[in-house]
């Protein structure tokens, strides 16, 4: 994850959530206010269909975990997907809502040393001196010591998970919660390289009796159990946060502010996140690693569904999870009423990142996995991944004219080293 860079907006968003679609006159320049109103809506009905599907994955991991098969594993890894669609929609509202930014950690943190909650292959490397608990495997381990102190893991909670192991030592890669420690879980390692395939877990490492591999499989399950649970918690506080009357809608503000929370939040996730840390730095270090969801082979998803979310705000609309619009007056509105030359060429590079995350997508999906086009030398994968990080990196020039059409200031997006700075990457 990159270092934070200090935004000078008011965090957050104000206004009614409609379940219904909002509408506007073409006749009509929205201001502030109206677009914030979207926005905030747009907001919670993504939120709150990321709690949903969290629910519908709790629901599934409990089914497995009370009867495993493989089949209820792979019911859950199905729900684990689904539930990825919504989120990553989200990640748009994190930069510069510092409300949301403070809260993402617990929910969507990634590189994890894996080997802090489970066993791993002899080739990971277990503890380091930059990480004393990388090969902790608290699964197996029902006591450890942590900063000199003794810690009674005998029972693995929520509260265990959130306060004690997340993040323990203070150190970022120690990512016991959230969507990739039960990615992590349900697929296990891919240790597949640059070769086709993905983690591959056995239903029977939740088995019980005789029937359990790689034991104790009541541990893990007491784990995966956990980790749902408080993915779902933590859902329900962030759907509450943009609801009416809740922290995040209090916290935004109707005036130019929410403007400037808005185009934050498109030009960080284009530029410094998503072009940069996500995608670039991966192409730069031919690393398996660096994707974005590493144990499934699902990152081609991930990528799309963060430019979706980009999207989404300029325009002012969002297909939910079951299929209703919510739409309204958008940046997209405002910046045709000042400049329509430049709302053609934003709506026409949105269209082109979306094409270029589109092809990485079908890519993937047809069999050549992320992961195989971060191989060294492979030209057809680089093409695409860099399809995709140079047309985010256009529409993010665009975006930056939107902050000065609009007439908004102190704005500063997100940056990268593997953009900014590439030599810096190697040091």
């Amino acid at each position: 994850m990159t270092p934070r860079i200090s935004i000078n907006t008011r965090a957050v968003i104000a206004a009614a959530l409609c379940a219904a679609p909002l509408a506007v006159s073409a006749d009509t320049t929205p201001d502030s206010a109206a677009v914030a109103n979207t926005y905030a809506a747009i907001a919670a009905a993504s939120y709150e269909d990321s709690l949903i599907t969290a629910r519908a994955l709790d629901a599934a991991i409990d089914a497995l975990i009370a009867a495993p098969s493989a089949e209820a594993l792979q019911t859950a890894r199905a729900a684990w997907l689904a539930a990825r669609v919504p989120y990553q929609q989200t990640e748009v509202f994190r930069f510069g809502n510092a409300l949301v930014d403070d809260w993402e950690g617990k929910v969507n943190a990634w590189p994890l040393d894996e080997g802090l909650i489970d066993y791993v292959d002899a080739s990971y490397g277990g503890a380091t001196d930059e990480n004393a608990l990388g090969g902790l495997n608290v699964i197996a381990t029902p006591a450890f010591t942590l900063s000199g102190k003794e810690v009674d893991a005998s029972h693995i909670t929520p509260a265990f998970l959130a306060e004690t192991l997340h993040e323990a030592d203070g150190i970022e890669a120690n990512v016991a919660t959230g969507y990739h420690a039960i990615e992590f879980l349900l697929w296990g390692q891919d240790l597949n390289g640059h070769a086709a395939g993905a983690g591959n877990r056995p239903w029977t490492d939740y088995a019980t009796g005789d029937a359990c591999t790689n034991a104790p499989c009541d541990r893990r399950g007491a784990y995966l159990a956990a980790a749902s649970d408080l993915l779902v918690s933590d859902l329900e506080y962030m759907a509450g946060a943009w609801a009416q009357g809740g922290a995040a809608r209090e916290a935004l503000g109707t005036d130019g502010a929410a403007l400037a929370a808005m185009l934050t939040g498109m030009g960080s996730l284009s530029y410094g996140e998503q072009a940069g840390e996500r995608m670039r730095l991966g192409v730069m270090l031919n690393d398996p690693e660096e994707e974005h969801d590493c144990f499934s082979d699902n990152t081609h998803n991930s990528h799309y569904y963060d430019g979706m979310g980009v999207q989404n705000v300029y325009l002012g609309q969002y297909t939910r999870a079951d299929g209703r619009q919510v739409s309204g007056p958008s940046l997209s509105d405002m910046v045709r009423a000042t400049d329509p030359a430049l709302d053609a060429e934003m709506r026409n590079k949105l269209s082109a990142t979306m094409k270029a995350l589109g092809q990485i997508k079908t890519a993937a999906e047809a069999g050549f996995a992320y992961d195989q086009m971060l191989e060294r030398g492979n030209e057809a994968g680089e093409a695409l991944i860099m399809g995709g990080v140079n047309a985010l990196v256009d529409q993010t020039r665009s975006i930056e004219r939107a902050v000065t059409v609009l007439g908004l200031d102190n704005i500063a997006f997100e940056g990268s080293d593997s953009l900014d700075n590439p030599d810096a990457v190697f040091q």
